[in-house]
């Protein structure tokens, strides 16, 4: 697919009418969806209209969702804004975009060296954490679920090799979340920007280097176009969690039997498209690596170093957050992290080990 595809807005005056009040005939409510996405964007921008389309089946057609790509109605980055006012009633996007409202939020959605896709599904599900991020999202008027996940994220698109921490030391660098704060106390120069818009900065010099998901989402981006140094492993996002944020007050007007088919449509994306980006991450990085020339490497063991000091420090920073349900968070987080991590080394990394140990994979 050529990059250009999924750069497309649509018209600002289709816009400005979809803004209008929701309306409600026929007991069949019609739902926005906003998303951080350009439409159809393998990854996010299919999962968001995956979401779309469950929702109304679940509900049997009782919710209608019109899907809103990124600059449609709003910013990408707006989107929050736009459920917790009530311009729309739900969005597609990544806990790791909304830092600003509270560092709680990012543990939300990765973390370095965190939690797994599983792992994280595990801690809301089973940990504790859903009703932390019930707390944390309800100051905003938002009801959130988390709906997906891009599984390991890749370190990014170096223009130059790396081969040492020192390499790093002012190097302009595109990542998110907790992964910034990372990598700005290592030295880099960290900037948030959108996918599409780390593309352009990539080709005109604005960055040296930069990250944004894996090797599917990363083609339809054409970022092997402009940086052919291909790093992983990306340990500052293990995983990647997708949510679908719901205006509180439209979540909380569905009769029961709805708000279960909206929390399961959710729910029920979360392996599907988890396991879709994984199946389609490994034809991408063959087709990366054969076809376009990318160099695949993996990061040099003092930057590992350097960044696992850092990502302690970042934890350690929330542990001691002014804010006390942000403290709640970090806490449940970390016991959940150092559980589950403890059992996993006789469980699946002991498993992958031996596989690798055996057939080298």
């Amino acid at each position: 697919m050529e990059r250009r595809q999924f750069l497309k807005v649509g018209a600002l005056g289709a816009a400005g009418s979809a803004l209008a009040a929701p309306a409600l005939a026929q007991n069949v409510r019609q739902w926005k969806m906003v998303t951080a996405w350009p439409k159809n964007l393998p990854g996010p921008g299919v999962a968001a209209q995956a979401l779309a389309d469950r929702i109304e089946t679940l509900s049997g057609d009782r919710i209608k969702v019109k899907l809103y790509a990124a600059g449609e109605l709003v910013p990408g980055r707006g989107v929050f804004d736009a459920v917790s006012e009530g311009t729309a009633e739900l969005y597609h996007a990544v806990p790791a975009y909304w830092g600003s409202k509270s560092k709680g939020i990012l543990l939300f959605g990765s973390q370095p060296f965190g939690l797994r896709a599983d792992e994280q599904f595990g801690w809301l599900y089973h940990g504790g954490g859903q009703a932390l991020y019930d707390q944390m999202y309800a100051r905003f008027g938002i009801k959130p679920f988390l709906c997906g996940n891009s599984g390991p994220q890749w370190q990014g698109w170096f223009k130059n090799e790396i081969h040492s921490a020192d390499d790093l030391k002012g190097l302009k660098f595109r990542t998110t979340g907790l992964a910034s704060e990372m990598c700005t106390k290592v030295g880099m120069s960290v900037q948030s920007m959108s996918g599409p818009a780390m593309f352009q900065a990539l080709q005109t010099g604005a960055l040296d280097a930069g990250e944004f998901i894996g090797p599917w989402t990363d083609s339809a981006l054409g970022y092997y176009q402009v940086a052919k140094n291909y790093y992983w492993s990306g340990v500052g996002e293990p995983s990647s969690a997708e949510e679908c944020g719901i205006n509180a007050s439209a979540f909380n007007d569905l009769p029961d039997d709805l708000k279960q088919a909206v929390g399961f449509a959710c729910e029920s994306l979360y392996n599907p498209v988890w396991t879709e980006y994984t199946t389609k991450h490994a034809r991408a990085l063959k087709t990366l690596v054969a076809e376009h020339g990318v160099q695949v490497r993996k990061l040099p063991d003092d930057v590992l170093a350097a960044f696992g000091a850092a990502a302690k420090e970042v934890i350690e920073d929330l542990a001691s957050d002014d804010d006390q349900l942000v403290r709640d968070i970090t806490q449940s987080f970390v016991e959940y992290r150092d559980s589950v991590g403890g059992y996993m080394t006789y469980a699946d990394n002991g498993q992958m080990n031996a596989r690798a140990d055996i057939f080298g994979y």
